[in-house]
C-alpha cells in the first residue's frame, strides 16, 4: 500500500466534498493520551487494581455493580470520569472542525465514545451523536423515571489506592437510589436511550438535508472488536453519495472504492490537513 497515494487522494476526496460525517471509535482518544481498552491487557494496564480482582472490561462495564457495590461501580466510572474532564483534545480534533465548518454542508459527527471529547474541542453539540451514551450525562439507576441530567457540577472522589469510590455517591434527584453515567453498558435493559434517540434523528436529519451534496466519511479509531462505528461508516457510504476514508493503525481494510491510511488519528489528520489546508 502507498500511504503517501491514499493520504493525497484522501485530501482530494476532502477538498471536493461539500459535507463531512466525521466518525469516530476509542482509537482517536489515544493520542489524547486516554487509554486504550483494546483486550484485557490494556484494560488492566489501565486499571491495576481490577487486574488484581480478575475482572475483564465487558465485566465491569455492567449496570448490576451499582446495584451490588456502588463503591467498585463509581470508583471505575467516576475514574474515568475524571480523566476525561482533565484531558485535552489532541490537534487533529481541532483541524477536522476546521475542515467540517468550511463545507457549505457543514459537519456532523457520529462516534461510540463516551468521553465528551468532540465538545470539548469547540464542536457543536446539536451536531454530534453519541451512539454509546455520555459520562457528561446521569440517569437514575433503577431507572424510576425517565430523566438524564448533566454531570458538571457533580464530583466523584476515587481513592486510586483501593479502588474504591467515597461516599457520597452520585444520586437520583427524584428517588434518592444511586446514580448510575447515562452509558449504554454489557447486558443494560436499564439504559435510557432518549437522548441519543435524539442525536440519531438529528444526524439523520442532516444527511437527508445533504443528499444532493459529494459527502465525505472521515473514520478514525474504530476497530473490530466493537463495530458500531465501522458498520456506520459503511452503510452510509453505500446508500449516498460518499466515499469512506478510514483512518486506523490496525483494522484499516475498506470495501473497495473507497480510501485505507494504516496510520493513528492525529498523524493521519495531521498529513491529511496539511495537503488540504495548502491548495484550499
Amino acid at each position: 500500500m502507498d500511504i503517501d497515494k491514499n493520504i493525497k487522494l484522501a485530501a482530494q476526496e476532502i477538498s471536493k466534498a461539500d459535507a463531512i460525517l466525521i466518525n469516530a471509535g476509542a482509537g482517536i482518544g489515544v493520542d489524547s493520551g486516554l487509554p486504550d481498552f483494546r483486550g484485557n491487557s490494556g484494560f488492566w494496564k489501565a486499571y491495576p487494581p481490577i487486574a488484581k480482582l480478575g475482572k475483564s472490561f465487558s465485566e465491569m462495564a455492567n449496570p448490576i455493580w451499582f446495584q451490588d457495590d456502588p463503591k467498585i461501580a463509581w470508583a471505575f466510572y467516576g475514574h474515568r470520569l475524571n480523566l476525561y474532564r482533565k484531558t485535552i483534545p489532541h490537534k487533529g480534533f481541532h483541524q477536522l472542525l476546521e475542515i467540517g465548518k468550511s463545507k457549505i454542508g457543514d459537519y456532523f459527527v457520529f462516534t461510540s465514545n463516551v468521553d465528551g471529547q468532540f465538545q470539548k474541542a469547540g464542536y457543536n453539540d446539536e451536531l454530534i451523536e453519541e451512539c454509546h451514551g455520555s459520562i457528561h450525562h446521569f440517569q437514575c439507576s433503577v431507572p424510576c423515571t425517565g430523566n438524564i441530567w448533566a454531570a458538571n457540577d457533580i464530583e466523584v472522589k476515587v481513592n486510586e489506592k483501593v479502588f474504591e469510590a467515597q461516599a457520597p455517591f452520585p444520586e437520583c434527584p427524584t428517588c434518592g437510589a444511586v446514580a448510575r453515567p447515562n452509558i449504554l453498558m454489557f447486558g443494560d435493559w436499564a439504559w435510557l436511550s432518549d437522548r441519543t434517540t435524539n442525536q440519531a434523528n438529528r444526524l439523520s436529519e442532516w444527511l437527508e438535508s445533504i443528499k444532493n451534496y459529494r459527502l465525505a466519511i472521515i473514520e478514525m479509531g474504530a476497530g473490530k472488536y466493537v463495530p458500531s462505528v465501522r458498520h456506520k461508516s459503511q452503510h452510509i457510504a453505500r446508500n449516498n453519495n460518499s466515499i469512506l476514508i478510514r483512518i486506523n493503525p490496525r483494522d484499516y481494510d475498506v470495501p473497495k472504492g473507497n480510501i485505507s491510511i494504516p496510520l493513528g488519528a492525529a498523524e493521519g489528520v495531521k498529513k491529511i490537513y496539511e495537503l488540504w489546508s495548502s491548495t484550499s
